[in-house]
């Protein structure tokens, strides 16, 4: 891997780290409403911004990554969900690689 590379791949690295950042503090406030009880919906899209709020914390900010006043094992499984629907969406896309196209006679061995 040469330097221009490393570059690269730390600039993209910087880039998403800020944008996530900003969307977490935009989405934080709307997503986590403090006179209601939280349920399983809000359990998973808590779970899936988690992830997001890394930039925001080491960069200082104290926010919000679990709903204290929540319904129980309702919002724990949504909140599990979350987190697992948002790792299959960010690991599957790193990992996902197109299928090569196959041109020409197949034969079998």
């Amino acid at each position: 891997m040469t330097f221009r590379d490393w570059i690269k791949k730390i600039a993209v690295f910087i880039v998403v780290a800020v944008v996530m950042g900003w969307f977490y503090g935009w989405a934080s406030p709307r997503v986590f409403p403090k006179e209601t009880r939280l349920g399983f919906g809000y359990g998973v899209v808590h779970g899936a911004l988690m992830p997001m709020a890394l930039p925001s914390l080491v960069m200082g900010q104290d926010v919000d990554i679990f709903a204290a006043n929540n319904s129980g094992q309702p919002y724990k499984i949504g909140y599990i969900c979350g987190i697992n629907l948002c790792g299959l969406i960010f690991f599957g896309s790193a990992f996902w690689k197109p299928r090569k196209k196959i041109t020409g006679p197949q034969t079998d061995p």
